[in-house]
């Protein structure tokens, strides 16, 4: 919101309002400038030139969501997921209604085998945008390990019937399904995107691999 301009005369009102205006303008070209900058340092991964700008553009522009988003992107390809995790609680709780810090914060649990806290996260993402495809495969990846676990708590305790090591092996082939296990390195996420983009459509991110890379605001 502009600041309240004093009262001036009819002849000098359009002059300052046209450089208010051009102000305006850039100031949210540099802003622009600005996470474009960051994310050719995040490429060229000088992640901790990438941080310091990041944390400049949120001192700048604090009520802008796309700043602690990257910031939780590159925190996390530093190895400091506790605090990626904190900046996307954050997120969640300032923007609510976007379903992408779910997400993000899903799969750091995830990658922290906090499957419990990993689902929740989805679910909540799935409430605010039911739409979301890549919560909605997220969550069934989630579910997978969720299952594999239970099953094998039930061997281990001696009171399974005799039909839980199939279903355990179903749980765990869907588990490598997911992840890609068992194939040649990084195969297995190049075949789920080729075959996506054959289809016209964008691959989802396998769980605990990808964080989502973009924060789209509306």
């Amino acid at each position: 919101m502009l600041p309240t301009l004093p009262t001036f005369s009819r002849t000098r009102f359009p002059r300052l309002m046209a450089g208010a205006v051009l102000a305006l303008l850039i100031s949210s070209s540099a802003h622009a400038q600005t996470l474009a900058d960051v994310q050719v340092l995040m490429k060229e991964g000088k992640l901790p030139q990438a941080l310091t700008r990041i944390d400049r553009y949120i001192a700048a522009q604090p009520k802008d969501a796309r700043g602690p988003f990257t910031k939780g992107l590159i925190l996390s390809e530093m190895g400091r997921p506790r605090d990626a995790i904190e900046v996307f609680s954050g997120l969640t709780e300032n923007f609510p209604e976007r379903p992408e810090p779910y997400n993000n914060l899903a799969v750091l649990y995830a990658r922290q085998k906090q499957y419990g806290k990993a689902r929740a996260a989805l679910e909540m993402a799935i409430r605010v945008h039911p739409g979301y495809a890549v919560a909605h495969e997220n969550l069934g990846d989630v579910y997978a390990r969720l299952a594999s676990q239970a099953y094998a708590k039930a061997l281990q305790l001696g009171s399974a019937s005799e039909a839980t090591q199939g279903k355990l092996e179903i749980a765990r082939e869907l588990v490598r399904l997911s992840t890609g296990e068992g194939e040649g390195e990084g195969e297995g996420r190049a075949a789920r995107r080729k075959s996506g983009a054959e289809s016209g459509k964008s691959a989802s991110p396998p769980l605990g691999t990808d964080l989502g890379p973009e924060f789209v605001t509306r």
